[in-house]
C-alpha cells in the first residue's frame, strides 16, 4: 500500500502541475478573474494532498485497514473537491450551467478535513519504539 500512496502522490502532483500551467496560461484567456482564482484553489489543494500522499507513503506508520481508509478518504476528497472546482470553472467558461455540482465541493472539503484528523489520530496512537 505504501507504493500506492507514493504513486498516487506523484500522479496528483503531475496533474496539479499540468492544471496549474493551464490555469496560468490558458484559462485566464477564457475565464474571469474569480474563476481563475477558484481554479488555482483547486490546484493548490490537490498539490497539498499530493504531498500528503507522499508523506504517508514514506512514513510507513500505518498498516492494514487504517491505510486503506485513509487512502480512500483522501483520494475521494481530492476528487470531489478539486475536480468539482475544475469542472465548474471550465463549464462556466464554456457557458455550461453546472451549478448543480456546487454542493460536491464542500463534501470533498469535509472528507479532506477528516483525512487530516484520521492521520493525526493515527500518528498520536502509534506505538512508540523509542519512547
Amino acid at each position: 500500500m505504501k507504493r500506492t500512496f507514493l504513486i498516487t502522490g506523484a500522479i496528483l502532483g503531475l496533474i496539479g502541475i499540468l492544471l496549474g500551467a493551464f490555469g496560468a496560461h490558458g484559462l485566464e484567456r477564457i475565464a474571469d478573474y474569480e474563476s481563475v482564482d477558484s481554479f488555482e484553489t483547486g490546484v493548490r489543494y490537490q498539490m497539498y494532498h499530493a504531498f500528503f500522499f507522499l508523506f504517508v507513503g514514506l512514513w510507513g506508520g500505518m498498516k492494514g485497514k487504517s491505510e486503506v481508509i485513509l487512502y480512500r478518504l483522501t483520494l475521494t476528497g481530492v476528487i470531489l473537491f478539486s475536480a468539482s472546482i475544475y469542472i465548474l470553472v471550465i463549464g462556466k467558461a464554456l457557458s455550461f450551467d453546472l451549478k448543480y455540482l456546487g454542493p460536491v465541493t464542500p463534501v470533498g472539503g469535509i472528507l479532506l478535513i477528516f483525512s487530516w484528523i484520521f492521520l493525526a489520530y493515527s500518528i498520536s496512537t502509534q506505538k512508540r519504539a523509542n519512547n
